[in-house]
């Protein structure tokens, strides 16, 4: 028998959430399911009028300014486009998801009325130029087995959103049994969410009580433009935003899955905040975990794209490192107990 388990906090946690699919602007039930949790914590939470999920922490100095903890609870996906004549599903993405990431295989199509199961086609290799065939979303379909009228009955209609099955989503540990490895349909972002409530659980176990204000913020629509955190942001006014969310590896960086948090220092929006990006590094040697530091020009995150609009004066970025975004991915399992413990001391220590 591997000695490899799925017993880690962590793990049990993302296996829960991964049951329930989240694409953006469908994140109700993802919402619920971390309203149960917290529930089962004893943590009072409050929902705001764009669906954020919300946890305010008290604090030792009631006065100071506000700082807040979020992560996204929406995920990549695809929505149907269109219906063909035969009952094949065209596709369009959902956040930045491209049909190289997936391949053919089962997935889930969530209609207003009924969920069906459809399996992802690429079309035929058996063609002259199959070996140099690119795949756009305009090649793909779902074969659904059903006429376009039992798909209406079934409330599947533009917009609809489609995920991979369950089975598909993981969590696999594997690597070495002393350091493992652990894989799942995008940790982008269950992981985030994830360590948030690990932290509300910590603080409520060791009865922290932060230096200053602090919201803890499971927020909606990061995918598609940030929607959440700039409604949040706007309403309520942090001077800080830490946006927890992996790091993933670009060409040439210099992250690796060494177990190290990653801490982003700029994005497609602009750089973040230089005070932040040394005081985070401060506190996660004190922490004994160590930091690692990238430099993206293609993403952008809940923090930076409220930044970019006028909100939250001072922002971060920090989370686990991750190979694979946006598809299949990969991070190391003492990774997440490393941000879970930098956030601990972020939230016992700092003060602005």
């Amino acid at each position: 028998m591997h000695p490899l388990t799925l017993e880690h906090p962590a793990l049990t946690l993302l296996t829960d959430l991964l049951d329930v699919p989240s694409i953006s602007g469908y994140e109700a039930a993802m919402a619920a399911r971390v309203e149960r949790i917290l529930d089962e914590m004893g943590m009072a939470h409050e929902t705001d009028p764009i669906g954020n999920v919300l946890v305010r922490l008290p604090s030792q100095r009631p006065d100071a300014p506000l700082v807040c903890l979020a992560a996204h609870m929406d995920e990549i996906g695809m929505a149907v486009a269109g219906v063909d004549g035969n009952g094949a599903l065209q596709l369009i993405r959902s956040g930045g998801l491209y049909p190289w990431k997936l391949g053919e295989g089962p997935v889930t199509v969530a209609g207003d009325a009924e969920t069906i199961t459809g399996v992802l086609s690429m079309g035929s290799t058996h063609t002259p130029d199959a070996a140099q065939r690119t795949i756009r979303w305009g090649d793909v379909r779902v074969i659904t087995g059903l006429s376009p009228n039992q798909l209406a009955a079934a409330g599947v209609r533009a917009g609809s959103p489609v995920t991979p099955v369950r089975a598909h989503r993981g969590p696999v540990l594997f690597g070495d049994p002393a350091d493992p490895l652990v894989a799942a349909w995008t940790f982008d972002d269950r992981m985030g969410v994830v360590t948030l409530l690990r932290l509300l659980g910590a603080v409520r176990e060791q009865e922290i009580q932060p230096q200053q204000p602090t919201l803890i913020a499971f927020t909606v629509g990061e995918e598609v433009g940030g929607l959440g955190a700039k409604g949040l942001c706007q309403r309520e006014d942090p001077e800080v935003f830490v946006a927890v969310d992996g790091a993933p590896i670009p060409p040439g960086s210099d992250l690796t899955l060494d177990g190290r948090p990653g801490m982003w220092t700029k994005d497609s929006r602009g750089p973040y905040d230089p005070g932040l990006l040394r005081d985070f590094g401060t506190l996660a040697q004190a922490a004994g975990t160590g930091i690692q530091y990238a430099a993206y020009d293609a993403n952008a995150s809940d923090a930076s794209m409220a930044h970019f609009v006028g909100y939250a004066p001072r922002i971060a970025c920090f989370g686990h490192v991750r190979e694979n975004s946006h598809g299949y991915e990969v991070a190391r399992l003492r990774g997440f107990d490393h941000v879970l413990d930098t956030l601990l001391a972020f939230v016992r220590e700092w003060s602005a």
